[in-house]
């Protein structure tokens, strides 16, 4: 069993983690799911680094956490690895290494399961090379 000063260390560090998540989601490109662009996103792929609304989470879920590593943002405890990954990335900057060569296709309410593995499994739009530092984006 943790000791008190444990567990108040664990409580306040969820609580900064939690208050960076939203934080987060304030910003223009975090308003929106990654993928479908729906208004309020509650999910994160935290090693893609994106947030994203609960239709799609789903999908990430679904292709493996080889892939995409999911996590709510409000019911789920995070580490700092996980916290940092999201500040570096965001919406934002993912899709400008995801979708680079995307052009203006969006996907339709029927093949947003198809567009997302083609997205991410299959990196069909993504920047050619290895992936880069975040804050080159």
């Amino acid at each position: 069993m943790a000791t008190r000063h444990a567990r108040t260390a664990d409580k306040a560090l969820n609580e900064k983690h939690s208050r960076i998540l939203k934080d987060l989601l304030k910003r223009p490109a975090n308003k929106y799911c990654a993928d479908c662009k729906r208004k309020d996103p509650r999910w994160a792929s935290w090693n893609i680094g994106v947030f994203v609304c609960i239709r799609c989470s789903g999908v990430h879920r679904s292709m493996g956490t080889h892939i995409s590593k999911v996590k709510s943002v409000d019911l789920d405890t995070w580490v700092p690895d996980q916290v940092e990954n999201m500040v570096r990335w965001g919406n934002e900057r993912a899709n400008k290494y995801w979708e680079a060569n995307l052009k203006d296709k969006r996907p339709s309410e029927s093949n947003i399961d198809m567009w997302i593995r083609a997205k991410y499994d299959q990196k069909r739009w993504a920047m050619k090379g290895p992936v880069p530092d975040p804050s080159t984006l």
